[in-house]
């Protein structure tokens, strides 16, 4: 599956999960679990990240595999390529064509924060955009990559975020998946100013319902988004400790954003799910009882 096509035939947003791989036996169970249940919302392509420096590389696959062949979805690969010499890039990808995948997500990814003695290899790519060249000169996979409404964390200025972004599609990405952000303006308004330099390709806006007030802090700080009074307000009326009470206000304020989306226009939703299904079944579920999706 080439999800650009999705998007030329699908009237309606397409609706997407992100997972990752399971780093031990009871996170295992758990996603096992998470699996069966997005299963039942029929979404129309599933994501798998790839650890910094390839650390989930065999994870990765197995996962992909799994979903792909064992349950059935549509899959999306990532691949971060940073650390990686040519030769292991070339690997990953071919194990990925192996399995029939056609769909990938490129970025440069980061190095490994909880391995010190990670040394990336010397012709490692520093750039996603250097990331799609190379793999536009030996492969034909539908290609996409990561943007970031709110500039990216360690841009210079997001003028200069844009120009990079620009430089990606233009060495292959044809859709372009986003970080999060609380205000769906800055989304809107990031959308703008891809169409001003001439970005034409689908860009899809991720959504992270609040899972718990320590995951969203945590999350906001490693990926500069901002979070926003209406956020803060909102969680600061909730009772101290009162774990439901977060998780339905973050389901709450997530199908509204949704709503709002799918209200101007996006081509998708790609929900980031951290491996759990609650916040995704209910928020899924309203909408199309809402008849918009």
């Amino acid at each position: 599956m080439r999800v650009t096509d999705l998007w030329k035939k699908k009237k309606q947003p397409t609706i997407s999960f992100e997972l990752f791989p399971a780093r031990n036996e009871k996170a295992a169970e758990q996603l096992e679990k998470v699996i069966d249940d997005l299963v039942t919302l029929q979404p129309d392509f599933v994501s798998v990240t790839f650890g910094a420096g390839g650390s989930t590389r065999e994870g990765s696959r197995q996962l992909l595999d799994k979903l792909k062949n064992d349950k059935g979805f549509e899959v999306v690969a990532y691949f971060a390529g940073y650390g990686l010499g040519p030769d292991d890039i070339r690997s990953v990808l071919d194990s990925y064509k192996a399995l029939g995948i056609e769909t990938i997500l490129a970025v440069r990814g980061d190095p490994p924060h909880d391995d010190k003695t990670f040394e990336p290899h010397p012709d490692s790519f520093l750039y996603a955009s250097d990331i799609l060249a190379f793999i536009k000169a030996d492969y034909d996979f539908c290609m996409g990559c990561a943007g970031y409404p709110e500039g990216h964390i360690d841009a210079e200025t997001k003028e200069k975020d844009l120009e990079y972004l620009k430089l990606k599609v233009d060495h292959g990405a044809q859709y372009i998946v986003t970080n999060y952000c609380y205000d769906n303006q800055y989304f809107l308004d990031f959308v703008d100013r891809c169409k001003a330099i001439g970005i034409d390709v689908p860009i899809v806006p991720g959504v992270m319902p609040i899972y718990s007030v320590k995951m969203m802090e945590m999350l906001a700080n490693l990926c500069g988004a901002t979070i926003t009074d209406e956020v803060r307000n909102g969680l600061a009326d909730l009772p101290p400790e009162d774990k439901a009470a977060v998780a339905n206000f973050g389901i709450d304020f997530a199908t509204q954003q949704c709503r709002e989306l799918i209200e101007q226009g996006v081509p998708g939703l790609h929900i980031y799910t951290m491996d759990r299904s609650k916040a995704s079944l209910e928020i899924i579920k309203r909408l199309k009882k809402e008849g918009m999706l």
